[in-house]
C-alpha cells in the first residue's frame, strides 16, 4: 500500500475525517471509546515550575532529567546524555556520571532514544549518532533528501553503566527516531527504530531483535506504507509483548490516528497494519505493561479534550501529503485490562498554558510496582502519579 493509494482523506472545514484503508476490511474496536467530553478544569490540579496544568493526582519532579530511565537493582535510576551515562542514588537529585564513548568525537547520542537493563543485567542503549547527522537539506520541488545520513547504533554495558563496549552500528539511513525498546518474556530484546525512503522522501518503521543480551541483532521487515514529505510515512514507533507471545506496535500517522502492527516472530516480520479508533496528533505515543498486568498508554490526542476541531497542517508533499492535527497543547493517558482491546477513556495529566508552547515526545518509567513517572522531551514535564488514583472504582 503505498502514495496516493495507501488512504482517502476527506476534509471538512477545519475538522479531520479518516476513512479506512482501501486495503482490508474495516477495523472497529471492541469497546470502542465514547466520544470526549470536556472534563478539564484548571481550576483543579496543580502547576509545575515551568507553568504546565498537570492533573491533581500527580505531582512535579523538580529537577529530574528527560529520561529514558530504567531502575536498577540497588534502587537507584539510570540514564544516559549526549554522551554519558548518569546513575542517581536520591530519586534524581544528584548524579554520578560514567563516559560511554572513549572517542566523544564520534558520537553523539541524540534526544530520542531507548534504554533497557535486561533481567540478566545488560545495559542495552539504541541512538541516532549526532556526530554522523548529514544536513537537512530537504527539496521542496523533488520532495525528497536523497543521501540523507542519520545513522542508528546500539551500546552496550555490562557493569552496571560504569564502561561501555564499542556501539555497533545497525544502519545509516535517516533515523527518524528510535522510540521503545523491550525484553520478551523469553529473553529476546526488541527495539523500535526507522528508515527515510526516497522517490519521494518519506520515512519507515523496522525492529531490530537480539537474541544473545544485544550482542548480534537481526532487522525486521521495512514497514513502508507510502506517504510524500519530511514528516510523512509511519514513524515513531512504540511496543509491547501481549500475553499471547505475540507483539503489538503502534506508529505515529498522520492520519488522525495510531496504526497498529503485530509480529508473532519476536519483531522478525510485522504484518496485520490497520487503523486504531485510537484518534491521535501526529506525535509519538509510549505504551507500557505495568506490573499490574494493565496496559498504559501515554499520547496527544488529535485535538484538545472536548473540542471537535483544530488548526491542520502539511497537504503540501513538503511537511506531508495529507493535511493533519499536530495536536501537542495536551498530554493524555489510558489504560487497558485486555491488551489492548480496548481502552478506558482518555485523561488528561497534563496542559501548557502558555502559547506556542507544547508537551510531547513522552518517556515513561514504573519507579516502584504503581509508582508511574511520565518525563517528556518537549516542555520538559517532569510527573509522578499512583496508578491506583486514576483507576475506576
Amino acid at each position: 500500500m503505498k502514495g496516493k493509494n495507501a488512504i482517502l482523506i476527506l476534509y471538512v472545514g477545519m475538522s479531520l475525517s479518516l476513512l479506512l484503508p482501501v486495503r482490508g476490511k474495516a477495523y472497529i474496536h471492541k469497546g470502542q471509546t465514547p466520544p470526549l467530553k470536556d472534563t478539564i478544569d484548571t481550576r483543579t490540579g496543580k502547576f509545575t515550575s515551568n507553568a504546565i496544568w498537570i492533573h491533581p493526582a500527580s505531582r512535579e519532579l523538580t529537577g529530574l532529567r528527560m529520561g529514558p530511565f530504567v531502575n536498577m537493582p540497588d534502587g537507584s535510576i539510570l540514564t544516559v546524555d549526549t554522551t554519558k551515562c548518569l546513575i542517581s542514588q536520591d530519586e534524581g537529585k544528584t548524579w554520578t556520571t560514567y563516559p560511554i564513548f572513549r572517542d566523544t568525537s564520534k558520537y553523539s547520542i541524540r534526544n530520542e532514544r531507548a534504554l533497557i537493563r535486561t533481567r540478566k543485567g545488560t545495559l542495552i542503549l539504541a541512538f541516532m549518532n549526532d556526530k554522523e547527522k548529514s544536513v537537512f537539506n530537504w527539496n521542496n520541488e523533488t520532495h525528497d533528501m536523497p543521501g540523507a545520513v542519520l545513522p542508528t547504533y546500539v551500546v552496550r554495558s555490562n557493569d552496571g553503566g560504569r564502561t561501555w563496549q564499542e556501539p555497533q552500528l545497525m544502519h545509516r539511513d535517516w533515523t527518524g527516531a528510535i522510540r521503545d525498546i523491550i525484553e520478551t518474556r523469553d529473553g529476546n530484546v526488541v527495539f523500535t527504530t526507522m528508515m527515510m525512503r526516497h522517490n519521494p522522501g518519506h520515512h519507515t518503521v523496522l525492529t531490530y531483535t537480539s537474541s544473545d543480551e544485544g550482542r548480534s541483532w537481526k532487522r525486521s521487515n521495512v514497514i513502508d506504507l507510502g506517504g510524500v514529505g519530511h514528516h510523512s510515512g509511519v514513524t515513531e514507533s512504540t511496543l509491547e509483548e501481549m500475553k499471547d507471545g505475540s507483539l503489538l506496535m503502534y506508529m505515529r500517522t498522520n492520519w488522525g490516528s495510531l496504526w497498529e502492527t503485530r509480529s508473532k516472530d519476536k519483531g522478525l516480520t510485522w504484518d496485520s497494519f490497520r487503523s486504531t479508533p485510537l484518534t491521535a496528533s501526529s506525535a509519538p505515543a509510549m505504551f507500557k505493561r505495568l506490573k499490574s498486568g494493565r496496559l498504559i498508554l501515554i499520547w496527544n490526542q488529535s485535538m484538545p479534550q472536548g473540542k471537535t476541531n483544530y488548526p491542520l497542517r502539511g497537504g503540501d508533499q513538503n511537511w506531508a501529503e495529507v493535511f493533519q492535527s499536530n495536536h501537542r497543547e495536551e498530554l493524555s493517558v489510558s489504560f487497558s485490562n485486555d491488551d489492548g482491546r480496548s481502552w478506558s477513556e482518555p485523561i488528561v495529566m497534563a496542559k501548557v498554558t502558555r502559547l506556542r508552547t507544547q508537551v510531547s515526545y513522552p518517556y515513561f518509567l514504573e519507579r516502584t510496582p504503581g509508582e508511574l513517572w511520565i518525563t517528556t522531551m518537549f516542555g520538559e514535564l517532569r510527573i509522578a502519579f499512583s496508578e491506583k488514583d486514576l483507576i475506576a472504582k
